[in-house]
Parts: structure tokens; C-alpha cells; sequence
């Protein structure tokens, strides 16, 4: 079975409105998938989104430790990799945790939430763009509420907290009982900035891709085409919201005290470093996100097509 994008849903074999939508689904699809009173395709969404994330984070999870400590401070790839060594190798998957449990669960809630939200907006007739951004703004926004996950990978990842929290639900413990609930949100707003957007671009650009791209007879060929699209898709996506994620790990790197403002941090951060360093550390940035996007939408349609 080729992959089945979003828009194919509630059409009839062989619908010539779907050309000219253009919105990347093939003419002859599986109706068993799109029932209304079925639910394998809701829940196979979820599941391989899931599946997808785990396999990308076991993979990149070192080299998005490198660009964490790039981030916070400013430093090139040669020192933030000799900081690194020098903690040892029982540091470098220190935090692998909080980023399992919350990527895992955040891409099962991006595509699985995303295509729930698309289907009955568009069965309501509206317009498939519009379908696709009010979905993935949506799926977005729910993402962002697995952001203590995000925080406390923040806070394990940071050198300075290395004797403070023995692991990631000692460090979910202290922060709840020590500063409150509200300190878990620490950082929202980039947060909110980044998720809604970039599932935008990521969802439109992935459907106009498999429209267009041709198809593969074999399973290496339509593996290596969903890497590619993905990879390239994730690289600019993640280059884009860059300095986001730079103000993000500023704001979420202190630990009680008063909530600073987002404009404010990222103004000064841009006084302080100017353009080109407020991007000190891209290059690893689009290098990781080139890999795990790849891995994400290869796994992600493998295990929609083999598995399930």
C-alpha cells in the first residue's frame, strides 16, 4: 500500500476532484482505512507517530546535546564536543528520558491529533488548506502541553545542575514541590511560537512532496525518497524557528526566580551576540534535524505500510 495523505480521506476510487485539489492523494485508495465507523486509521496514526520518535531519539540524542550546550553558550561545535568528553560517556545520554516520553508522545499527538482535527473539517467543506493549518495549529498547541518533559530535559542537560537532580523524576519531583506547578511552563511562549507554525510547514510540504515525488516500486526506493523529502523538509523547517529554540533554552536554563519576558530575552540575546550568533550552532542544528526528520518520516511510513 503507498502512503496515504492527508486530504484522501472520504473520496470515492478514481475522484477526479482530487487532481484538482492537488493536495498529494492517489486516486485509488483502501476504504477500509476511512470508514466512519472504523477506527484502524485513527489509532495507526497515533501508534506510528509514536514508533517514529522513538527510533529518531535513540539515534540523534547525543548530537542534540552537543547543540544544547552550543546554544546556551555560545560556543563553537570543537569546545561544546570537548565538554561532552570531558563529563564521560555516563553523561552523554544523561536526559534521554524526558525526551523519549515527551517526543514519543508529541509526534503520536502531531500526527494522530492532527489528522483528526483535518478529517472533519474538511467532511465540513472546508477548504483543504485551511483544513491543514487549523489542524496542525491545533496539534501544535496540544503538543505543548508535554513541555515539562522539555523543561526538565533543559535542566538535566545544563552542567550546572548535574549534583542538583540524580535523574528525571527526582529533577519532575524537586521542581513541583520547590517552585510549583507554574515553573514546569517556564519558557511557553517560543514554545507555542514554534510548534503550531512549524507543524504547518511540515505537514503542507510533506503532502505537495509525495504528490509530486514519483512513486517506487521498491521498498528501498520509496524508503530513501520519504528520508530525503523529510530530511530536507526538517533541516529548513529547523533553521527557521532556530533562534526560537535559542531564546526557549535561555529562558527554560534558570531555575526559580521571576519569569523573564520572551521579547526582552530575545532582544537582548540579539544585542549581546547580533544575527549571525543568535545562529551559532545552526549548522549542527540542520545536520541533526536532516537525519531525525529522515528517520522520522522513513519510520513513520514504514511502520504505516509493514507493521500495521
Amino acid at each position: 500500500m503507498t502512503h496515504l495523505p492527508a486530504c484522501s480521506i472520504n473520496i470515492q476510487e478514481n475522484d477526479p476532484e482530487c487532481d484538482k485539489k492537488g493536495c498529494g492523494c492517489t486516486q485509488k485508495t483502501n476504504s477500509r482505512f476511512f470508514s466512519q465507523d472504523s477506527a484502524v486509521y485513527d489509532w495507526r496514526e497515533f501508534v506510528c507517530g509514536w514508533g517514529a520518535a522513538f527510533i529518531n531519539i535513540s539515534i540523534t540524542f547525543p548530537i542534540n546535546k552537543l547543540i544544547f550546550r552550543q546554544m546556551l553558550h555560545g560556543i563553537g561545535v570543537g569546545n561544546a564536543a570537548g565538554q561532552l568528553s570531558s563529563e564521560g560517556f555516563h553523561y552523554l545520554y544523561r536526559g534521554i528520558l524526558p525526551p523519549l516520553c515527551q517526543k514519543t508522545v508529541s509526534l503520536s499527538i502531531m500526527f494522530g491529533v492532527y489528522e483528526e482535527c483535518r478529517r472533519p473539517l474538511e467532511n465540513a467543506d472546508v477548504h483543504h488548506y485551511l483544513s491543514k493549518v487549523i489542524a496542525s495549529m491545533v496539534a501544535g498547541t496540544v503538543e505543548a502541553t508535554l513541555m515539562p518533559f522539555e523543561r526538565v530535559q533543559t535542566l538535566l542537560q545544563h552542567q550546572h545542575y548535574h549534583t542538583h537532580f540524580r535523574n528525571t523524576f527526582h529533577a519532575l519531583k524537586e521542581i513541583g514541590v520547590n517552585y510549583g506547578f507554574k515553573e514546569y511552563y517556564r519558557g511557553l511562549t517560543p514554545i507555542l511560537l514554534r510548534n503550531g507554525p512549524s507543524n504547518v510547514f511540515f505537514f503542507f510540504l510533506r503532502d505537495e512532496a509525495n504528490y509530486y515525488l514519483p512513486q517506487h516500486d521498491s521498498w528501498w526506493g520509496q524508503a530513501s525518497q520519504q528520508f530525503l523529502s523529510g530530511a530536507l523538509i526538517g533541516a529548513f523547517i529547523s533553521t527557521v524557528f532556530y533562534p526560537l529554540n535559542v531564546v526557549k533554552v535561555h529562558l527554560q536554563s534558570t531555575l526559580g526566580g521571576k519569569f523573564q519576558n520572551f521579547t526582552s530575552v530575545l532582544v537582548d540575546l540579539y544585542k549581546a551576540r547580533g544575527f549571525r550568533n543568535m545562529y551559532r550552532g545552526v549548522h549542527m542544528n540542520y545536520t541533526r534535524s536532516f537525519i531525525s526528520w529522515g528517520v522520522i518520516n522513513a519510520a513513520y511510513e514504514f511502520l504505516k505500510k509493514y507493521v500495521f
